[in-house]
């Protein structure tokens, strides 16, 4: 499936959006109005634009926490979770008096039987049509997926919310199946075994029970049999060293580097007016560019708007912003053709100024604690050697604090009394925790010979070609690999449950090797591999999914985070 705005995720859930709620609305032509929550608004906006639903029919969207004046000759749509605040928002707009001729009621999600009497008891005449279209994640990109709840994290590793973890896994197991009936799936399941942590296997658990018993009850009336996909849960303790180090590919050296927010990326253009560009697959230069090389990239946009001034006849030269802004209002026909181009001449200079002043010094070391080797491949026998220098430079603490984790991630873990050598080194005594909280998600940092942990084995790359400031790879990388191959050792990936026998990534081959990249209407008929890290995924790690798609054609994988 290519990674674009009309494919992957995106699509699928404003198809199954289209295919419940906007179907059911079309059976009348009157126009109507969209009542969402916050869950609700950020789905439709990651999946579909105003002008989608203006074109559906639908003539205002409002929120429904918010006071509304009465439309009592219209008919309202609410998409809402099952919640208790958002069912009591609903009555509230029917009780004592109606705002809206009828309501049209659709939840992400099932709906308690308490709620759903409630709501009978208050607005039963004037409920149309009440149905849970099972659909409580949020498609991040076209392979990407997240549950959207980031107070998961600490409910599931802080020591001190023990007490909530079991019920954000039960939340995640719903989300997840959600995520599998929306794709039509019904994954075999597997976890990566883990001997001091419980999560992932707790949550494979909870998901399988809950797929069983949701395709028990399926709408057809006919039990579905396992499909040929995969599902495999892991925690983000199984590698440390992604999120920690300095990425030199475009997205993951944008957000890391640059202040985007909510994927606006905010910039000064050279007559000093501030402005935004929004960084998602609407956008199919960023989606173009967004897992190459900074160096690739720093390379091929100059190149792409000198291929359009050119056949614009424009002087040579070397492209910058300012001359591109000097074009730009010579020839005011050609202005929006370039403007995305301007956009990401940006961006990519603010990340190469970035990666000049600090980070190419830093990725050295980096790269060399991360991998375990130099760039000739001699090994790094002395991790302190390698990570002194880092310590006496003047890098920020932040970047020192990283340098410090991936010393230790090198050691499987430190002396208590090297431990607080470092943190007095890097003047983090009242913030010990940036580095002693790893071992909440299993990762060893102080050194206990009572506790065996022993490394991944890593696939042999040395064949393939690497910048050498990005030589790390992804140890989820691997993992895809190893499952589309079906070389999943079943010792480390116990089966929570078998999928059809058949499961063998549909005559797979090495992602390794070479093939030609997908096109971008090319639509992939095979296997799914979905993995769900607990505790969050990177954007190497997300990369990771679309290249091994793109090298695996018969097989897509989706990555994704509580």
């Amino acid at each position: 499936m290519a990674a674009g705005s009309d494919h992957g995720l995106r699509r699928i859930v404003w198809k199954r959006i289209k295919d419940t709620i906007i179907t059911d609305c079309r059976k009348s032509e009157v126009w109507k109005i969209l009542i969402l929550d916050p869950f609700t608004t950020k789905l439709l906006s990651s999946c579909c634009k105003m002008s989608d639903l203006m074109s559906e029919k639908i003539t205002i969207v409002e929120d429904l926490y918010k006071s509304r004046e009465p439309v009592l000759e219209m008919k309202a749509i609410y998409f809402m979770t099952p919640t208790a605040k958002c069912v009591e928002a609903f009555i509230a707009d029917f009780k004592p008096k109606p705002k809206y001729k009828a309501a049209y009621v659709y939840f992400t999600d099932y709906c308690p039987d308490e709620l759903f009497n409630d709501m009978k008891l208050y607005c039963a005449k004037y409920i149309r049509v009440c149905k849970e279209i099972n659909m409580s994640f949020m498609p991040q990109e076209a392979q990407v997926f997240t549950c959207d709840n980031p107070e998961a994290f600490q409910s599931i590793y802080s020591p001190h919310c023990q007490d909530k973890k079991k019920k954000t896994l039960v939340t995640l197991a719903d989300q997840l199946v959600t995520l599998c009936a929306t794709l039509d799936e019904y994954p075999g399941v597997r976890y990566k075994k883990d001997s001091n942590m419980e999560n992932a296997k707790t949550l494979a658990e909870l998901v399988d029970s809950k797929l069983a018993r949701h395709y028990e009850m399926d709408d057809s009336g006919k039990k579905k049999g396992k499909t040929q996909a995969q599902l495999l849960i892991v925690e983000r303790g199984f590698d440390p060293v992604s999120p920690i180090l300095h990425e030199l590919t475009y997205q993951a050296m944008a957000y890391d580097l640059v202040d985007i927010q909510s994927d606006t990326y905010t910039y000064k253009s050279k007559d000093g007016a501030e402005k935004q560009a929004l960084l998602n697959e609407d956008d199919m230069l960023w989606v173009k560019l967004r897992h190459k090389h900074i160096a690739e990239v720093s390379e091929q946009i100059p190149k792409m708007v000198k291929e359009i001034s050119a056949s614009k006849k424009q002087p040579d030269g070397k492209i910058t912003i300012s001359n591109l802004a000097q074009m730009m209002k010579k020839m005011p026909s050609f202005r929006k053709q370039m403007t995305e181009k301007a956009v990401h001449l940006q961006l990519a200079e603010d990340c190469m100024k970035h990666f000049s002043n600090n980070v190419e010094k830093l990725c050295k070391a980096e790269q060399d604690l991360a991998v375990g080797s130099d760039v000739d491949g001699q090994k790094v026998k002395d991790p302190m050697r390698t990570l002194l220098p880092v310590l006496l430079h003047p890098y920020s603490t932040h970047d020192k604090i990283r340098a410090v984790l991936l010393y230790i991630f090198s050691l499987n873990g430190t002396t208590d009394e090297n431990l607080s050598k470092l943190i007095q080194h890097v003047k983090i005594e009242d913030q010990r925790e940036y580095i002693l909280n790893w071992k909440e998600l299993g990762v060893p940092i102080i050194t206990s010979s009572s506790i065996f942990n022993r490394k991944p084995s890593r696939r042999d790359r040395s064949q393939e070609e690497k910048y050498n400031l990005s030589r790390w790879v992804p140890v989820i990388k691997d993992v895809m690999e190893d499952a589309v191959e079906n070389k999943l050792e079943t010792r480390e990936w116990p089966h929570q449950s078998e999928c059809p026998a058949a499961w063998n990534g549909s005559g797979a081959v090495s992602a390794r090797q070479k093939h030609k990249a997908s096109a971008q209407d090319e639509r992939r008929t095979g296997s799914r591999l979905i993995i769900f890290v607990i505790g969050g995924i990177t954007y190497s790690e997300m990369r990771s999914a679309y290249e091994v798609t793109q090298a695996v054609k018969s097989c897509e994988v989706i990555i994704g985070e509580q």
